[in-house]
């Protein structure tokens, strides 16, 4: 028979676990964070951005420069942020004094309040079509690094770069990724730099890409995360039953070729277009809903890919809106979970408190890591009952 101490032990546990009792449909994913571009003329300032954020539980963001307002208003936020120098400046981050300006004038002013975890030195620099840009490249890194170790401000600040999957000659099988021979290398360079400070090697990665351009040969389940056969790589008997994670382990087999392990694969940008041109196969608000919401299923899981399943794979969802202005198909336009006025594109599950633009889309993610909000209550309230049942059979053992 349990003891007076071992019954209340038992109800302080339970009450613990009562009291901290997520109300939410999103419990925070550890892995997960969402890019929150700006190239629109609608979007709401930064302070109601964060407070987006806040609501759907989400504490991981990248932005593609390092605008102040942004920096600014997220300070005092438990929001983690990665800043991006633009490609054009690149050049100018070959001399180390005008690196050192530029950590002291963009990031310095801002910590440690502002919580920059990150900077990305350029964006998919190994692809721009301005192929001068390459050459910058390392030294860019290198010296924004350096300047970060002066500063001695490097501990928490990794310094990177995202590329596109096209910097692989190979992708299929995973086992047979390999990166361009041009870019080698270069490539042996950055890698060397990310091996020497421990920093990730970051992928813009889309599915989605690869579906519209070969439709009749590549599964939509596939590439949706829906369930399918998958495919196994020959050479290792890995299975694979979605292209993403595809995607991320033929990188880490071609960085692997280049002689280093263990550099940590992230995804910088994936996502799906709600909307698109006529000949933009698969861009459709059904679809982005499915894939935005199957990738978040998983990264609740904190799953890692077939090759490194121990190591969860860190993602960063494109995009957090629509941006009007932003060149290109229609799809470029429409990557966003949310529109300008923070009305949902459709609703993935992020959260019960978000209001919708399309009630007839709303869902909840339904893994074990995710709850109804009915569910919710009904788990409260039977947590509820319990605590009360055993604080009064303990007091009356008590008694």
């Amino acid at each position: 028979m349990a003891t007076f101490t071992q019954k209340m032990t038992l109800s302080y546990i339970l009450l613990t676990y009562f009291l901290s009792a997520d109300i939410g449909l999103f419990v925070h994913v550890a892995s997960f964070g969402i890019n929150y571009g700006q190239v629109a003329n609608n979007l709401p300032p930064p302070e109601k951005v964060l407070e987006l954020l806040g609501t759907l539980k989400i504490t991981k963001t990248r932005i593609y420069d390092t605008n102040p307002d942004i920096l600014k208003a997220f300070a005092n936020s438990n929001v983690e942020i990665i800043v991006t120098i633009e490609n054009q400046i690149l050049n100018q981050l070959n001399d180390p004094q005008q690196a050192l300006q530029w950590v002291n004038t963009n990031i310095k002013p801002y910590l440690p309040d502002t919580k920059i975890t990150g900077i990305q030195v350029g964006n998919e620099v190994f692809t721009e079509i301005d192929t001068t840009l390459i050459q910058y490249l390392v030294p860019a890194v290198i010296n924004i690094h350096n300047a970060l170790v002066q500063l001695g401000l490097e501990s928490n600040i990794h310094v990177s770069t995202p590329s596109s999957l096209e910097v692989l000659e190979e992708s299929y099988p995973p086992s047979a990724g390999s990166f361009r021979s041009e870019i080698s290398g270069i490539m042996y360079q950055f890698l060397e730099f990310l091996s020497k400070t421990k920093s990730p090697f970051w992928i813009n990665a889309y599915p989605y890409f690869a579906y519209k351009n070969n439709p009749n040969q590549i599964s939509l389940d596939y590439v949706l995360f829906n369930h399918n056969q998958g495919m196994i790589d020959p050479n290792t008997n890995l299975h694979y039953d979605n292209m993403l994670y595809a995607m991320v382990d033929a990188v880490t087999f071609a960085i692997g070729k280049l002689g280093f392990n263990g550099i940590e694969v992230r995804v910088s940008e994936t996502g799906w277009p709600s909307k698109g041109d006529s000949d933009e196969i698969g861009a459709s608000l059904e679809n982005a809903e499915i894939y935005n919401k199957n990738l978040l299923r998983r990264q609740m899981k904190n799953e890692g890919t077939p090759l490194n399943p121990r190591m969860r794979l860190e993602s960063y969802l494109f995009a957090l809106f629509n941006e009007n202005l932003k060149n290109g198909p229609t799809s470029e336009r429409n990557y966003g979970l949310f529109e300008h006025d923070e009305s949902m594109t459709y609703n993935v599950g992020l959260s019960s408190f978000a209001k919708s633009s399309n009630p007839s889309t709303s869902i909840s993610l339904t893994s074990s890591a995710t709850r109804t909000k009915a569910a919710q209550k009904e788990k409260q309230s039977m947590f509820y009952w319990m605590f009360v049942y055993l604080l009064i059979s303990s007091l009356c053992a008590f008694l």
